[in-house]
């Protein structure tokens, strides 16, 4: 990377603080008000300060739907997505819904090789013996208008359950849950997909008092799902604002004191996390990868197996099965990222050093399930938009394709351009403002990257294309401690749109070694402590030896390895002082 390609390291705005506890350290108090929260209720909101759901759009539709079919004893078909947010949101559906009195409720999923994505033609007719007389999607739906066609077309009801951004016309659904549609009430529009069906259930459970089903038996709790929604949520990278933070929170607690499902009790073991102090962190970085290995390498049905059953040996197992297909899957994410790297390296190099402004990537051997990982750790790379591309199926002509954006750049509307400008180019797509699929035929993708391409030099900012790491400033010498690092763990959650807080610092390096031959671990010392700080730079190994004085950017936890109140800095970026 060159200087101009290097990071810039900002620090956020001083923010007016407002008045808090005396308990709150002033380091959170800080936090907070640089991330403009205004109050302490604000800070950690809680359950009773989430949104009503009766402001979703069409969820009296949906409810009536639900109700209709509980009381006539139908069968209810919930339909799930192949990555975490549908796999959790499938299991929250199945178990909401059989606590609130449905007796016949059945889930499938799509499989990835053999359907794509979501509710498409192929899957209601594989889905059509089990003859149910209400279909519903989660975390999927908007987009399927094909596979909402056909199941109408078998007679079913269908109440499709989304968050995902609508193209210009709706499918022929009975009814269409997502706070995303134009000119839906609901204050947040960042609802996962299991947030949204768990809005459905809670509406659904207030029809069902309003209509005396509790009058004799107690009320169901539908907090007990609030595990499922808080991995669901997190790993679906969606802002957690003050309605997801609310929703996370509470999960959060449940994991920690051991009353989460089974199969996530079982996972969290399998991955060598300690319950009791489980962060967002470790949901984003060793929860939800599990789960969705199961999606991207076999079939999530074995993912959703896990968060349905009751039987702790089974949950053992499966978890078994799914630490070996994500440890198979990093080994393919990163031959498929060798690839990426080796064709970019040779694109800037053909470019004189200069990065493109956007790199659409393809090689035939790649698995479709992967490459949405190796378009996230390119954008990484480069500070630009990437689409990675694979063949849907061995030795077929269509391709998918797992777009990942910056800061400043909407993914999913950029590809809707392309897709105005050039009609029929692109088979299908759809997304976030950060991340977005989509298919196309494989004769097209030179076509398509140009015309992508043409998009990003049009639209995007070249400020964008400059890396902006955003801190918090730097600590006081009495902040590096056990009590601060534990203080920051336990005041999230943090995750995307409410950043974990990032510090940054002038440091002399007082001893350095190289780890595994890639992370470099420092000794650092402190003005004003007396005491070296342990810090560790994860694939910082340049080959060259660290400045005497360093500028870091770093995170400040308790180092689990060590114990005994002992601290560590993790380094995001190292520079010379």
């Amino acid at each position: 990377m060159t200087p101009s390609e290097a990071p810039r390291i900002q620090r956020r705005p001083a923010a007016a603080v407002s008045e808090w506890p005396s308990s709150m350290l002033p380091l959170l108090q800080r936090l907070y008000a640089a991330r403009g929260v205004t109050d302490a209720a604000q800070a950690q909101p809680k359950l009773a300060q989430l949104h009503a759901p009766d402001l979703l759009g069409s969820m009296q539709a949906a409810v009536t739907l639900l109700a209709d079919a509980i009381a006539h004893n139908e069968r209810i078909l919930i339909v799930g997505d192949f990555d975490c947010d549908g796999a959790t949101a499938c299991a929250v559906g199945v178990r909401g819904l059989r606590m609130l009195g449905a007796r016949d409720v059945v889930h499938a999923v799509p499989n990835r090789m053999l359907h794509g994505y979501g509710l498409s033609p192929s899957l209601v007719a594989e889905l059509a013996p089990l003859n149910p007389g209400l279909l519903v999607t989660v975390d999927h739906g908007i987009a399927c208008h094909a596979g909402v066609n056909a199941a109408k077309a078998l007679g079913w009801k269908v109440l499709v359950t989304d968050h995902h951004l609508p193209g210009e016309h709706l499918p022929p659904a009975d009814a269409i849950v997502d706070p995303n549609i134009s000119g839906d009430a609901f204050p947040s529009k960042a609802l996962a997909g299991v947030g949204v069906i768990f809005y459905v259930l809670m509406a659904l459970r207030r029809h069902l008092r309003e209509q005396g089903a509790y009058a004799t038996a107690p009320e169901p709790d539908l907090l007990t799902l609030l595990d499922l929604v808080a991995v669901g949520t997190v790993a679906d990278l969606v802002a957690l604002d003050d309605n997801n933070r609310a929703l996370v929170s509470a999960g959060l607690r449940r994991l920690r004191s051991g009353k989460g499902c089974v199969g996530l009790q079982a996972l969290i073991e399998a991955s060598g996390r300690d319950a009791s102090r489980l962060t967002g962190s470790d949901i984003g970085f060793a929860l939800g990868p599990r789960l969705n290995a199961a999606g991207r390498l076999e079939d999530m049905a074995l993912g959703i197996e896990l968060l349905l059953t009751e039987d702790r040996a089974h949950a053992r197992e499966i978890a078994t099965t799914l630490e070996s297909i994500n440890t198979e899957r990093r080994a393919v994410q990163q031959l498929m990222t060798d690839d990426a790297e080796l064709a970019v390296s040779r694109a800037v190099l053909s470019a004189e050093g200069v990065r493109p402004v956007a790199a659409c990537l393809f090689d035939a051997e790649w698995h479709p399930g992967v490459v949405g990982l190796v378009a996230s750790k390119m954008k990484d790379r480069l500070h630009r938009p990437v689409i990675a591309f694979a063949p849907s199926e061995p030795g077929g002509d269509s391709l998918r394709g797992s777009a990942r954006s910056i800061p400043g750049f909407h993914i999913r509307d950029a590809l809707a351009l392309v897709n105005a400008a050039h009609p029929g180019l692109i088979d299908k797509f759809g997304g976030h403002a950060m991340a977005a699929g989509l298919s196309l035929p494989h004769a097209q993708l030179a076509a398509f990257e140009q015309a992508f391409v043409d998009v990003v030099e049009r639209t995007l900012d070249p400020l964008s294309l400059q890396q902006l790491l955003l801190t918090d400033g730097e600590l006081l010498p009495q902040e590096l401690d056990f009590a601060h690092a534990e203080a920051l763990r336990l005041a999230g959650p943090w995750g995307q749109g409410f950043p974990e807080p990032l510090f940054d610092g002038h440091f002399q390096v007082a001893r350095w070694q190289v780890l595994k031959e890639k992370h470099l671990k420092l000794s650092l010392r402190v003005p004003g402590r007396a005491e070296p700080v342990s810090a560790i730079h994860f694939s910082g190994w340049t080959g060259n030896a660290p400045a005497n004085q360093v500028h870091i950017a770093y995170r400040l936890v308790s180092d689990d390895y060590r114990g005994g109140g002992a601290i560590q800095l993790i380094v995001e970026h190292c520079a010379d002082a």
